[in-house]
């Protein structure tokens, strides 16, 4: 662990130049053959050449992309640990893959929606609903909000919205050839104005969260302590709820539904840090940025010229390293 602030600035300083190294070899390679120096004149000075589009329209999109999916999905993972006080938390637990995952098909099955746009926004929904109905169900009684309350309401819901999924995507074939690339989570094929739309709600959560950060650890002390020190719990549970809302969701909205990264990354980031959240989430918006490209990267590899999504990949890297913590018994409380 990382004990002193100057470690850790030095420590921060080390992944900001790893994101940006990783991002420009996300640009650089693929099934299109380029080299740094095609990257920086397609950039510069694109002369409309078939390896400058695919740069300027293809990877750099993908690139900016994957870091600010991976980064959100990362910090949106650390949030709900710290909320629920359950270390397999991510935000899978507020249904929010679910809910965007059905809203996609019953928009697809009923109305033919096709554009991967409109996929967008309606993949935005279908998460914020499914968060406010499990934020609901989960403050209904005299407690409120608990975290125990909060991880079951999050699972009912998650399994219902994936029930009604499924049953959609066997009744109509065509809609799961149409959402099966997208429901396995990707970068692959997305425009920049499909992060440009959501961006507004990426930056308020990023400010947000890091806003918060104090007093998240104040809240992981326990509520009566917490209570105890002049905190309003329950608004600040709201306001973590809402920004696990506004990053995982922006997040689906974009890549589609993309595991692991925000299970595993927080527990590397307090693992080079400690509990603090101060430093916790901004490690985790670099390590999960760097970790989804590098798994876009290796995605275009594996079946050239074919790739495979993005979220099996991660799946491939998460599932061993979440075995190995597992055993080491490192997982954060």
């Amino acid at each position: 662990m990382l004990a002193t602030n100057q470690a850790k600035i030095a420590g921060l300083l080390l992944l900001v130049i790893l994101l940006a190294t990783s991002m420009w070899m996300s640009i650089i390679y693929g099934y299109t053959d380029t080299s740094w120096k095609v990257a920086i004149e397609a950039l510069i000075n694109n002369n409309g050449s078939n390896q400058h589009i695919v740069i300027e329209t293809v990877r750099l999109p993908r690139a900016l992309i994957g870091a600010a999916v991976g980064a959100s999905l990362a910090m949106a993972g650390a949030l709900m640990q710290a909320l629920t006080k359950n270390p397999l938390a991510s935000p899978g637990i507020f249904g929010i893959n679910a809910g965007a995952g059905f809203f996609i098909v019953l928009f697809v099955t009923f109305f033919q929606v096709s554009s991967l746009h409109m996929f967008t926004w309606l993949a935005f929904a279908g998460a914020a609903l499914a968060a406010i109905i499990v934020f609901v169900i989960s403050s209904v009684g005299k407690e409120g909000m608990t975290p125990l309350k909060l991880t079951l309401a999050g699972t009912a819901v998650a399994a219902l919205f994936a029930s009604l999924t499924q049953g959609l995507l066997v009744a109509n074939e065509k809609a799961l050839e149409e959402v099966l690339f997208w429901l396995a989570g990707s970068v692959s094929g997305r425009k920049l104005e499909m992060l440009v739309a959501v961006l507004p709600y990426f930056l308020i959560a990023w400010t947000g969260s890091l806003l918060l950060a104090r007093k998240v650890n104040i809240l992981m002390m326990g509520d009566d302590v917490a209570k105890g020190l002049g905190q309003r719990t329950n608004v600040v549970k709201f306001g973590v709820a809402l920004l696990v809302i506004l990053l995982a969701g922006s997040s689906v909205a974009v890549a589609g539904p993309i595991g692991f990264i925000g299970i595993i990354v927080p527990h590397i980031a307090r693992a080079l840090v400690g509990v603090d959240h101060r430093w916790v989430l901004p490690y985790c918006a670099f390590i999960g940025g760097i970790l989804l490209i590098a798994a876009d990267i290796g995605a275009r590899y594996v079946l050239m010229p074919q790739e495979v999504p993005v979220g099996i990949m991660t799946a491939f890297i998460g599932v061993p390293f979440f075995i190995y913590i597992a055993r080491r018994g490192i997982l954060a409380k």
